[in-house]
């Protein structure tokens, strides 16, 4: 595919997966921004998209030209391949000719489904990312840091946690531009960070004490069980602390500066704008 094609493919009705989640309500809104016409995935839109029930794909996928993947809770879930499998499958069938994928880093499940979207015969753009600061003002740890105390079984290693809006910026650059088509963007923070360092930045930008508190693995899980937290959450969060947390990501990497022409956003500036907004 050329520039002027690509160009052309950018222009029809893009698909977001995941469109009212963390990334996809920002690529959604980033999209209709540019003037192009979006479509959310949700089980709450019209058309529904459902993972689980493949008879509402079609619908969503009819007279769509890009596709933003995300899959919940995580590409490293058992059963994620075959879904990935199947989407892109109808996908090409239906006549989309560009996918969007986002993966997570150092998931040897996650690249799986990467490797399926690279196969696929169709334009493609992996964005794999590292850890959301957002987890900490919009996902799991948000309770944690309003009281105070992030307990996690996370220790001494370092993660180069990276923004949400990055991210997001990224994915919309690659449905919209050309230029973007057969590029792995690997996006990270521009620094290595532990817990710890986490929870002091937080301290900074609050102006209220916040701690990290190493718990062991176990006790966490079954902290987390006892809130009656889903399962499959229980499972992620299972793998991420037993078997990714481990220093295997605990290196930084050029793919917003790669993808954007600019450094990624620092966690300080990410926790001083959120402090703002009075959401902690």
């Amino acid at each position: 595919m050329n520039d002027a094609q690509e160009s052309r493919a950018s222009h029809g009705r893009v698909l977001v997966l995941g469109g009212t989640g963390k990334t996809g309500r920002r690529v959604a809104a980033g999209l209709a921004a540019k003037g192009l016409e979006v479509r959310i995935g949700s089980r709450a839109a019209t058309p529904r998209f459902d993972w689980d029930d493949e008879t509402s794909w079609d619908a969503c996928l009819t007279d769509v030209d890009a596709v933003y993947i995300t899959y919940a809770p995580d590409l490293a879930m058992p059963g994620a391949t075959d879904a990935i499998s199947a989407f892109v499958e109808r996908a090409k069938r239906l006549g989309v000719r560009r996918l969007v994928i986002l993966s997570g880093r150092g998931e040897p499940e996650a690249q799986a489904c990467e490797r399926i979207v690279q196969d696929s015969g169709l334009e493609w753009t992996v964005v794999r990312a590292s850890w959301f600061y957002q987890n900490f003002s919009e996902g799991a740890f948000v309770d944690m840091v309003l009281e105070g105390r992030i307990t996690l079984p996370a220790g001494d290693i370092a993660e180069p946690f990276v923004d949400v809006d990055d991210i997001a910026e990224v994915a919309i650059a690659a449905l919209s531009e050309p230029g973007h088509g057969g590029e792995l963007y690997e996006v990270t923070g521009p620094r290595l960070m532990t817990f710890a360092d986490v929870a002091s930045e937080l301290t900074k930008a609050t102006g209220r004490t916040i701690e990290f508190i190493q718990v062991p693995h176990d006790a966490f899980i079954d902290g987390v069980r006892e809130t009656g937290a889903p399962q499959d959450v229980i499972w992620m969060l299972d793998y991420l602390f037993a078997t990714v947390l481990d220093g295997r990501n605990a290196h930084l990497t050029d793919g917003v500066q790669r993808a954007l022409g600019r450094p990624p956003k620092d966690f300080a500036d990410y926790a001083r704008d959120v402090a703002a907004t009075g959401v902690w």
